[in-house]
């Protein structure tokens, strides 16, 4: 409750959020200056806002060497921790944890049925994505589906970018979010599985044959997962 009341106190000050929104969608570190540039306010008070950031585990630092002498600067990025403001307190992450291991232990069954509901999410996220933007897939480019693709991933929370080839055959994108990120510690293959399943679908409600494949992984300490999709 403690720490909820420090977030929120934090990102009560309008221009402290949107820094926390614009490094959380900039997929990199950014330094003090970077800041002060982008938000036309002074060095000094840019440091203080990413403190106050920092103070409360929403960001992390570390010294910037330049081999140039002088007061070193600092880089910040986005924690790992997870933030979440409920009221009253609810373990949502416990919950999932108890779900995927009852399910898990009913074998090859329980990670079947793991990967049907991934797909079933994926398509139904995307139908309902499809809907609200009154479209028709048939009778829009591929660009727009891409466009269409990535928006549904951002609602997601996957804080993806999108590339469609010069050729029109093949998506590249990378995920920079892991919205399962927590349960990878205790089962990361079945969570990616399950994760490339419901992806898969989004696609396929898309374009009429989709071969997705992952050419790395946060699994393997990269930034970011990324994909390749063969699109038809």
């Amino acid at each position: 409750m403690e720490q909820a009341l420090k977030i929120t106190s934090v990102l009560a000050d309008p221009t402290r959020y949107y820094i926390y929104q614009y490094i959380s969608e900039k997929h990199n570190q950014v330094t003090v200056q970077e800041i002060a540039d982008k938000f036309s306010i002074h060095p000094n008070v840019a440091r203080l806002h990413l403190t106050k950031l920092e103070d409360v585990n929403m960001l992390i630092s570390e010294t910037q060497k330049t081999g140039k002498g002088g007061r070193p600067g600092r880089l910040y990025r986005l924690s790992d921790d997870v933030i979440q403001l409920q009221f009253p307190f609810r373990d949502y992450k416990l919950l999932s944890q108890i779900a995927l291991d009852a399910l898990l232990r009913l074998g090859s069954i329980g990670e079947q049925a793991l990967l049907e509901t991934g797909k079933q999410f994926g398509r139904d996220l995307m139908m309902r994505h499809v809907k609200r933007l009154g479209i028709s897939a048939e009778e829009i480019s591929k660009q727009d589906k891409v466009n269409i693709a990535k928006e549904a991933l951002t609602t997601a929370g996957l804080s993806p970018q999108f590339e469609l080839s010069k050729d029109e055959t093949k998506v590249f994108y990378q995920v920079y979010n892991c919205p399962f990120k927590e349960m990878l510690t205790e089962h990361p293959q079945a969570t990616c599985n399950m994760h490339n399943a419901m992806m898969q679908s989004i696609f396929q409600v898309l374009f009429s044959t989709v071969e997705l494949i992952r050419t790395e992984s946060m699994l393997t300490d990269c930034n970011s997962c990324n994909y390749k999709a063969h699109i038809s």
